[in-house]
């Protein structure tokens, strides 16, 4: 199997591709350059194994939740290249990612989301999967629910912008990426989870992208 992965929810920008169970990447730290970098990074990974988008068998993408913009981008870019050969796209949970990423068994994924809020989920690992021990959801970082039990990590930017936020041990700086989007995604392709393009969507988890004058005015 050969597939694509992009990961735009954050400011980096970072392409995998999956080549019957190897995996290359690319990550850049992208600002707001997302779209101009995730298809070139892409080209030049296929380049790199003598293939060109036509012999992808799918593409996956980092769903989130996570920058509104960068979700369109990664959502917009598995789309394109899909539609056109029917192939099946899958998104990635960005707290999954994220998860994936810090190598550990029991990770709280918190993403700052701005709007002095955060996104958060407890997530524990059950054989090749996930599960949401505490569902996902946005909400001040004041106050959080947090996991049962012990040898939980924190991992994400909500812990480098609001603190550890209760967690012994945080590791701000892992972030979703191609590299634990593909790795989540292979199994579920090959299981026939993968999905028509046009069903294809981000996660946003919020769907306010910023304060009203009001609200500005009274902060």
């Amino acid at each position: 199997m050969l597939f694509v992965a992009f990961e735009t929810s954050s400011e980096w920008c970072s392409v995998a591709l999956f080549a019957d169970g190897d995996i290359a990447a690319l990550e850049r730290r992208a600002g707001h350059r997302h779209s101009e970098l995730a298809l070139p990074m892409m080209d030049q990974l296929l380049a790199r194994q003598g293939r060109t988008p036509r012999d992808l068998d799918a593409v996956a993408f980092g769903a989130g939740p996570g920058a509104f913009t960068g979700l369109r981008i990664a959502c917009g870019l598995a789309q394109g290249l899909a539609v056109a050969r029917g192939l099946p796209v899958i998104g990635i949970s960005s707290f999954e990612a994220i998860a994936q990423e810090s190598g550990a068994s029991r990770v709280v994924a918190c993403i700052d989301a701005r709007m002095r809020e955060v996104y958060y989920a407890a997530l524990e690992r059950s054989a090749d999967r996930w599960r949401e021990v505490i569902a996902a959801r946005c909400s001040p970082p004041q106050g959080l629910e947090m996991p049962r039990g012990g040898d939980w990590i924190g991992c994400g930017s909500g812990f480098a912008a609001y603190g550890s936020l209760g967690i012994e041990r945080v590791l701000p700086q892992v972030h979703p990426t191609a590299i634990a989007v593909a790795q989540l995604a292979a199994p579920r392709l090959q299981a026939g989870e993968g999905v028509d393009a046009a069903q294809a969507a981000p996660i946003y988890v919020r769907e306010k992208v910023a304060f009203t004058k009001q609200e500005l005015a009274g902060r």
